[in-house]
């Protein structure tokens, strides 16, 4: 069993504990009364465009182990966008990344920049408590999905006005995006099978994006050298966590890669 399956398994189990705990139709209810979400798409820039930052709260991974457990996410995320940051993503898997949709309801209430919510989605359910959290956006990660869920997560929300970062990893998974109707493609660096990095898969991937749509490259961004890199193959928008977390001065770093033009 692969790392992901095994936070596949765990993840529908979750999922069907919290939907006996709050029924899908009283959560539903509470979606319905709240305002528009905000616009990540139009947030992002164009292949070429201006850098954009997606920043990530995050305290821990399966791949990195303990990153900082001790994260104060509504101050954190508050750092972020006093340094110019486009967009927030906050990770909200317990087990593996230490999060909460308590960290994401705290930033909510601290920030005004669109919030990604960084999970494993896998249900219409999570769509639906993503956006009473206070998400803007949901992650689909496609080596987490079949053609059927992609495409009915992906319809689910636009249903609730929200927007999808629909998480790539090689060619055959960013053919199901393209032809689910993904608008925004994240390229994960990380391989979620065995988590090993490799940049290169940006530069392969963001080629073969339509310049019509959105792309975000995750994943492996440590430095302003790495996002020079990628900017080379057409990246403008990326999404950096574990370095920013880890650095002495994250606003320092995010302005740092922000001014690699």
């Amino acid at each position: 069993m692969t790392v992901l399956s095994s936070i596949l398994e765990r993840k529908y189990a979750e999922v069907a504990d919290r939907r006996i705990e709050r029924p899908e139709g009283e959560l539903e209810a509470a979606v319905k009364k709240l305002p528009l979400p905000r616009s990540l798409l139009s947030v992002l820039s164009p292949p070429g465009g201006p850098v954009r930052i997606i920043a990530e709260i995050k305290r821990a991974s399966p791949s990195a182990g303990t990153i900082d457990p001790t994260i104060d996410a509504a101050a954190l995320g508050s750092r972020y966008v006093r340094a110019g940051c486009s967009a927030i993503s906050v990770l909200t898997d317990e087990p593996g990344f230490g999060g909460s949709l308590e960290d994401l309801r705290k930033v909510r209430a601290a920030v005004s920049v669109p919030l990604l919510r960084k999970d494993f989605v896998v249900d219409h359910y999570q769509v639906l408590e993503s956006r009473e959290a206070g998400a803007d956006a949901i992650l689909l990660i496609a080596a987490a999905l079949d053609e059927h869920q992609l495409l009915t997560l992906l319809n689910a929300s636009k249903d609730w006005a929200m927007d999808a970062v629909v998480e790539v990893h090689d060619e055959a998974e960013l053919q199901r995006a393209l032809t689910a109707g993904a608008q925004i493609v994240g390229v994960n660096n990380r391989d979620l099978k065995t988590f090993e990095v490799d940049l290169s898969t940006s530069e392969k991937l963001l080629p073969l994006i339509p310049q019509g749509l959105r792309s975000v490259t995750e994943s492996g961004i440590r430095t302003a050298a790495d996002a020079v890199r990628l900017r080379s193959a057409g990246a403008a928008n990326f999404l950096v966590g574990e370095s920013l977390v880890r650095a002495s001065d994250p606003s320092a770093l995010l302005r740092e890669l922000l001014g690699i033009g």
